[in-house]
């Protein structure tokens, strides 16, 4: 992993290299996401290098470019409506990134707050 400075230097320039950044890196240079989730989540290992989260799919829909690799973890979302960017971290590593309007990422957002309401006690104990 590059150091934490030339992590924030790739950020500053808008170039969002997969697997060599971190979330810290981007509270770093854009500050606090105004949307954040941590969820276990199934993606899809893309020919491209990329990790697809089976979240950003429709039910029973796979995506194009799929080399049939699957990974599972606690992944960490990461919504910027200001700057357009949904940014997805496995194992703290940038894995997934999607340019989305502000209304889209805002939607999205929302959805993650209503769902947080209707979570039990055990979905919402921290993992140890």
């Amino acid at each position: 992993m590059p150091p934490l400075s030339e992590q924030e230097q790739h950020i500053r320039h808008n170039e969002l290299v997969l697997k060599r950044l971190t979330p810290r890196a981007f509270v770093g240079v854009w500050g606090m996401p105004a949307y954040q989730r941590v969820e276990f989540m199934q993606f899809f290992g893309m020919k491209d290098g990329s990790l697809m989260p089976r979240s950003r799919l429709a039910i029973g829909e796979v995506p194009r470019g799929w080399d049939a690799d699957v990974e599972t973890g606690e992944a960490l979302f990461l919504a910027y409506p200001d700057r357009g960017w949904l940014v997805v971290f496995l194992d703290e590593r940038l894995v997934y990134k999607e340019a989305l309007s502000g209304a889209q990422l805002h939607a999205i957002g929302r959805g993650w707050q209503y769902e947080d309401k209707f979570k039990t006690k055990l979905e919402t104990a921290p993992s140890r």
